[in-house]
């Protein structure tokens, strides 16, 4: 924690686009040093520079979230030069789409690595302090796949529920020791992903979104900035669904 402005030390992961990068402009913008992670340099460089040059203050990593060597050589040199990391938010992840009799062995294990065995691996290795510092902040970014399932996406939606689960234990763990942990899983947002859709497709989805539009990246940006005040040290073990009223 810094103590002259009593703001805190923030990880993202996935943050070089889309959605983690919102997440961690918001989080700059709300005061808090961001440390943007991703695997590729340039894109997490990017946004720490961005944020930088707008009067914030970011660092850069580029790390392999599937590797948890990696992450665990990542996390101990944090601790060094940052000391406790006070707030960690899982955000990367991948797709490797397919039906599930199609799914390649390798398109599974991608996607459980990068999008679920990620999170354990960073959870445990930035928990610790944390609990030990008896506070901290864990955001596991999931989806409404996760939640109701999603024909094509066995691995995707098996690793976005998977983080449910993951979530609501660790708040269970952790929550002796001021720590929360919170999960949120959002619908069809606009991102450079989704913008690749074809007009077809994204008129059918609309159909089953009540509130009949996509979501931006600031919808999750602003509720992982509240679950990460103090405002919100009530609450743990929670799944918020962001998604315009698609899994109600």
């Amino acid at each position: 924690m810094d103590e002259e402005t009593n703001t805190r030390i923030a990880l993202v992961t996935g943050a070089g686009r889309g959605i983690g990068k919102a997440i961690a402009k918001t989080l700059a913008t709300s005061g808090h040093t961001v440390l943007c992670v991703s695997k590729n340099e340039s894109s997490c460089g990017a946004v720490a520079d961005s944020i930088n040059n707008n009067g914030g203050r970011a660092h850069a990593l580029a790390v392999d979230v599937s590797d948890g060597n990696a992450v665990q050589t990542a996390a101990e040199k944090l601790g060094k030069d940052f000391g406790t990391i006070d707030i960690l938010v899982n955000n990367a992840g991948i797709t490797r789409d397919g039906l599930l009799f199609r799914m390649s062995d390798e398109d599974w294990n991608s996607v459980l690595e990068t999008n679920l065995t990620s999170c354990f691996h960073w959870c445990k290795a930035l928990g610790r302090p944390m609990t030990r510092n008896r506070w901290g902040r864990i955001i596991n970014i999931s989806s409404v796949a996760g939640v109701v399932g999603n024909a094509g996406q066995a691995n995707y939606a098996a690793a976005k529920a998977g983080m449910i689960g993951l979530t609501k234990t660790i708040a269970k763990e952790f929550a002796a020791r001021s720590v929360t942990a919170n999960a949120i899983a959002p619908g069809f947002i606009r991102t450079d992903m989704t913008d690749g859709l074809n007009d077809e497709i994204k008129e059918a989805a609309i159909k089953f979104i009540p509130l009949k539009r996509f979501g931006e990246v600031e919808d999750i940006a602003h509720i992982v900035d509240f679950l990460c005040s103090e405002k919100a040290g009530y609450v743990t073990g929670q799944v918020f669904s962001v998604d315009g009223g698609m899994a109600m």
